[in-house]
């Protein structure tokens, strides 16, 4: 996330996407949901709990103070597993020349990954190769439509009497980790209500797995176990959630329920995920930490093996020039080489793909933090950016300019709808009608973004210069180390930041409610407003699909005029595939797809 390679940054998916963006911008992009990153929430329980079921202000108080011990505790794990990565890649030496391409093996760019626990993960690098390694009941195909994956298929609704939904799921006879041992119903029960534990301090099972009937009560310790998740026998589960909603089989295709080895996770529970024993298409033979790992095919997978041998993934460069001296056969093209590749006569312009994707970068505030709980103070600081000439000239027409939240792709999305406008002029008025207009806090404004570069990029760098010109405001940038940056954006400690968001469903759902519900882990902004939430939860449980639409369209509006994310760019992939290379192409969103994959040899 920084600069013109930046190259494999941030969104991985099936190109790391964003990464360009991410590093031009200066910016970290989160998987969205994937949990996404989690905000300080006000209270312990699930984002689909409604505000009549909220516990007493005592119980609250309470399950944020867990919270917050959970969060410092998880930080403090993150922090050793660096440092154990750290060791590990001095010891490692100078990295190895390149070898060329062997038989069945595919060559890639991302981004590495932070943490391969699929009950950890929030980032886009370490989803992007988690969804390759592991597998869940259900999974997104190419379509992004939910599709069986260690289900046999994908169950329909049962109604029950007191109002709850029950799904019944029939795992595949033939479905193994990667070890051999049969995957059974016990293991996905086990995998769940570890996951939502509060002792896995995960911080997005509450959210995705929040619907299941006593969920919030295990995640508070109350029970023993989550009731709404039932054995049946060997190779059938039952989940039953609290009440009918149109997204809850989208949630269990992200990672936090895909099935886990508690074998090897009881063994050894801090480090497991460095080598896990999954069930999806690829085994991860080899990480060496800092400069790539290695996915070799799983052939006894139980859906149709991948057609690739082994996939090598580098972390580091990415570059065009790799591309060109056959050290890669997917790259990423940055701002230094966008010009050349897009160029019909340039060799290169035949292997260039480019897609949009869903996802959004974008400028938040803490609106529980001074200045920023000033509506006048965020406004000003929205209309003062020239969104236009970042995105034309800064960013050489990479991406795609963003008046609003959801990106095209969605219906909730209103091409038509012109946002927050570029008008100098009234910035200036809203800055002076601000209460802290004249005082020291608008002079001591400042923003945080991901990276550890000299420069925060041409982006960030340039909304700063329009800060200084139209409002006269010296705003400082704070530049933090991706893994820090999630983690202290966990804890709520920076009041303007900067971030990207990769939809993990292709659901309003999956930002709106879970980045701005007031009780939702993901709400990171300290928003708590009645109204939004009141039109969430209608749309939450909602299957009428206009009604649905038009709900989020007027969130999406709210939000965006009372400037409570700065909407800035959509994300569109910008890469190079070699031309013996089938069946890729950059995804919309991360799910596992180098499977389909194929080598002409």
């Amino acid at each position: 996330m920084t600069t013109d390679h930046w190259q494999r940054g941030l969104r991985s998916v099936g190109s790391i996407r964003l990464l360009l963006v991410a590093l031009a911008l200066g910016v970290a992009i989160l998987l969205a949901a994937c949990g996404g990153d989690d905000g300080q929430p006000e209270e312990d329980q699930p984002q689909s709990a409604t505000r009549s079921e909220r516990a007493d202000d005592q119980q609250d108080q309470q399950a944020q103070s867990t919270r917050q011990e959970r969060q410092e505790r998880q930080a403090t794990i993150q922090q050793e597993q660096q440092q154990q990565r750290g060791t590990a890649q001095a010891d490692a030496g100078d990295a190895a020349p390149v070898e060329p391409r062997e038989r069945g093996e595919f060559r890639i760019a991302r981004a590495e990954p932070i943490n391969l626990d699929p009950a950890q993960i929030t980032d886009v690098p370490s989803a992007v190769i988690a969804v390759e390694i592991f597998g869940g009941l259900l999974v997104l195909d190419r379509d992004l439509r939910i599709a069986p994956d260690l289900a046999e298929s994908v169950p329909g609704p049962m109604p029950n009497d007191d109002g709850t939904v029950t799904y019944r799921f029939t795992i595949r006879p033939n479905a193994t980790f990667h070890d051999g041992k049969p995957i059974t119903a016990e293991d996905f029960k086990w995998t769940l209500e570890r996951n939502l534990d509060p002792e896995t301090l995960s911080p997005t099972a509450p959210d995705f797995l929040g619907d299941i009937l006593g969920a919030a009560e295990y995640v508070r310790g109350r029970t023993d176990e989550v009731v709404g998740i039932q054995v049946i026998d060997e190779h059938t589960l039952d989940i039953t959630i609290l009440q009918a909603t149109p997204v809850f089989l989208y949630k269990l295709t992200y990672p936090t329920a895909y099935v886990l080895d508690r074998e090897q996770v009881e063994a050894d529970p801090e480090r497991w995920a460095l080598n896990p024993n999954g069930s999806g298409p690829f085994r991860l033979t080899e990480w060496q930490l800092g400069e790539g790992l290695t996915l070799e095919r799983f052939d006894d997978y139980h859906l149709e093996p991948a057609r690739v041998e082994k996939v090598s993934v580098r972390f580091a460069g990415g570059s065009v020039e790799q591309f060109e001296n056959d050290e890669l056969d997917q790259a990423f093209v940055g701002i230094n080489e966008i010009e050349r590749v897009r160029d019909p006569a340039s060799e290169l312009n035949a292997q260039y793909v480019t897609r949009s994707e869903l996802s959004i970068f974008y400028l938040a505030f803490n609106v529980s933090s001074p200045p920023f709980d000033d509506v006048n103070v965020r406004l000003a600081l929205a209309h003062a950016i020239d969104k236009t000439t970042i995105t034309q000239e800064v960013q050489a027409d990479l991406l795609i300019q963003a008046r609003q939240i959801l990106p095209p792709g969605l219906a909730a999305h209103d091409p038509d709808y012109p946002g927050l406008v570029f008008d100098p002029e009234l910035a200036q008025e809203y800055l002076a009608a601000s209460r802290y207009a004249g005082t020291t806090q608008l002079e001591e404004i400042r923003l945080t973004i991901s990276g550890a570069g000299a420069t925060p990029g041409p982006s960030i760098e340039a909304i700063q210069d329009m800060w200084r010109q139209h409002l006269g405001l010296e705003v400082e940038i704070q530049q933090v180390e991706f893994a820090s940056f999630i983690s202290d954006l966990d804890r709520g400690l920076y009041g303007f930041f900067s971030l990207g968001w990769s939809l993990d469903y292709p659901d309003p759902h999956n930002v709106l409610d879970y980045k701005f519900y007031s009780s939702s882990l993901g709400n990171d902004v300290q928003l708590n407003d009645p109204e939004i939430d009141g039109l969430l939860e209608q749309a939450r449980y909602n299957y009428d699909q206009e009604l649905r639409t038009s709900i989020y369209r007027d969130v999406d509006r709210q939000l965006v005029e009372q400037a409570i994310w700065i909407p800035l760019y959509y994300s569109v992939a910008h890469e190079l595939v070699k031309p013996y290379v089938n069946d890729y192409e950059p995804t919309r969103m991360v799910i596992p797809h180098l499977r389909f994959v194929s080598i002409e040899e």
